[in-house]
């Protein structure tokens, strides 16, 4: 094991900093809760970005910006809205600083006070359908399919690198509809979408589900959810998708006139992913080495390391190696050739280990005599050497081996730590020594929900969409239940 990275087993929380900070993901930066996303995390975060906006244009959405800054007053529009994002606002009040007349440097000038104050955005809602207004008139106008890839600010005390920082990266969707059947058709396409993502490209699994009202996003009628497993056993919510029925539609008048000329209120849906993925790709595949990257979003895919010592047939292992990396290329891998001097290959090997690079080729003097390179898999950390000969196909076919490999291998984890509980005493020892979600009964009131809560810091992270009916009575309560919710403590 890397003696620059803690165990999993000996402390998981500074395991994942370093392997976030170690890994050439982040760093951290002089602006309390605020991280500096490094190249390597940006290009990680580019591919996973690229992928999904390929994804939503294919199903006919389109991307715009809006402002940063909300008026003060848009927010109180929605009082359920506000009420969920007042704690977590940065409030603009100036807009102009002056030099200090007692000579203390900078100040800011009382005279330059702002009329209405401004609200650096927690989420864009509000001056989304403030604009929509004037977008939508007629039936004709929709269904309006817009998405936006934006920065937002939720002021958070405690903060940790990637999934939970005061300032992240993220898209947001907003759609508006004639009707209410097509909102929620939306919103669950999107769910889709995000699922198809997550499991497809990220390789780790998750179940799909419908949160509480307790958990809903503010002022959402429905909120659709993701919810994937760390390997600490801490479930992490990977994504959302809201139906928010006319509630932003009547706060902001967005009225069109139906094919009967009858006016009406648009329904509406937001939905929308975060940097927090990149958090849950090292959490949920991470190992004692460092990050491990599925092949498909992995910014490098294969990494080609010379090894030679001396002059001798640098120049001739150098061809090869370029023409190896060529010919990756031309298949459309993300391949780099590491042939810098400043490392020796043993080092370099490390580096890339820690990177979670999926594929390592090595080629030395014999290999070029044998016509041979050296493979070693990051998930499994197997070496193997093989023919030159078909080494692209190979290697096609290998990067999409690892993709599955690592998705079986966190599904098999995932499913391992879904557990019943009929019990209290059997939920709570379940949370404290196995983890994962703890499928059990509730009685449907947010009071014993508060309650769990308190106690054993579980939440419940989702009822199962397609959720099979079930009489029991609830963990708590010992009240009726019709159905099972799945719990867990998370992050």
């Amino acid at each position: 094991m890397s003696k620059e990275i803690t165990s999993r087993q000996e402390d998981y929380a500074q395991w994942y900093n370093d392997l976030v900070i170690r890994g050439g993901l982040a760093d951290y930066s002089a602006v309390r809760g605020c991280m500096v996303i490094k190249p390597y995390g940006f290009a990680l975060w580019e591919q996973m970005r690229d992928t999904l906006d390929r994804m939503f244009k294919d199903t006919g959405h389109e991307n715009a910006y809006f402002p940063l800054f909300i008026p003060k007053s848009f927010l109180s529009r929605e009082a359920a809205h506000v009420e969920g994002f007042a704690k977590e606002c940065a409030v603009v009040t100036h807009y102009r600083l002056k030099n200090d007349p007692d000579g203390n440097g900078i100040i800011v000038d009382p005279e330059a006070r702002l009329e209405e104050e401004l609200i650096v955005r927690p989420t864009s809602e509000t001056i989304i359908w403030n604009t929509y207004k004037t977008w939508i008139q007629s039936y004709r106008d929709l269904p309006l399919l817009i998405n936006q890839w934006a920065n937002v600010v939720r002021w958070e005390m405690r903060t940790r690198l990637f999934l939970r920082t005061t300032e992240f990266l993220w898209q947001e969707g907003h759609t508006a509809h004639a009707e209410a059947g097509e909102a929620i058709e939306e919103a669950r396409l999107m769910l889709n979408v995000y699922a198809d993502f997550v499991e497809n490209y990220m390789a780790l699994p998750v179940i799909k589900g419908v949160k509480t009202a307790s958990e809903r996003f503010a002022g959402a009628i429905d909120t659709y959810c993701i919810e994937a497993l760390m390997q600490d056993g801490k479930a992490l919510q990977a994504g959302t998708s809201h139906f928010l029925g006319q509630n932003f539609a009547k706060a902001f008048d967005v009225k069109f006139s139906d094919r009967q000329n009858k006016l009406d209120y648009v329904w509406a849906t937001s939905w929308g992913v975060s940097t927090r993925l990149v958090g849950a790709l090292v959490m949920a595949h991470g190992d004692d080495e460092g990050l491990i990257l599925p092949p498909k979003i992995a910014p490098v895919q294969v990494v080609i390391v010379p090894i030679y010592k001396g002059e001798e047939k640098k120049e001739v292992l150098d061809t090869r190696c370029r023409e190896i990396t060529a010919s990756l290329k031309a298949a459309g891998i993300r391949v780099k050739y590491d042939h810098s001097d400043n490392n020796r290959p043993g080092w370099k090997f490390a580096e890339y280990e820690k990177r979670g690079v999926p594929l390592r080729i090595a080629i030395g003097l014999r290999d070029l005599e044998n016509k041979t390179v050296e493979l070693a898999r990051r998930d499994t950390r197997q070496k193997k050497s093989i023919p030159e000969e078909g080494l692209t196909e190979h290697i096609l076919s290998l990067l999409t081996e690892i993709q599955s490999s690592m998705y079986q291998k966190a599904l098999s984890f995932r499913d391992a730590h879904i557990t019943r509980a009929d019990h209290w005493e059997e939920f709570e020892k379940l949370l404290d020594e196995k983890g994962g979600f703890i499928s059990a009964h509730w009685d449907g009131t947010a009071e014993t929900e508060e309650v769990i809560k308190e106690k054993l810091k579980a939440t419940i992270r989702c009822i199962p969409l397609n959720n099979p009916p079930e009489e029991g009575k609830c963990i708590y309560s010992g009240k009726p239940s019709r159905e099972r919710v799945l719990f867990a403590r998370a992050y």
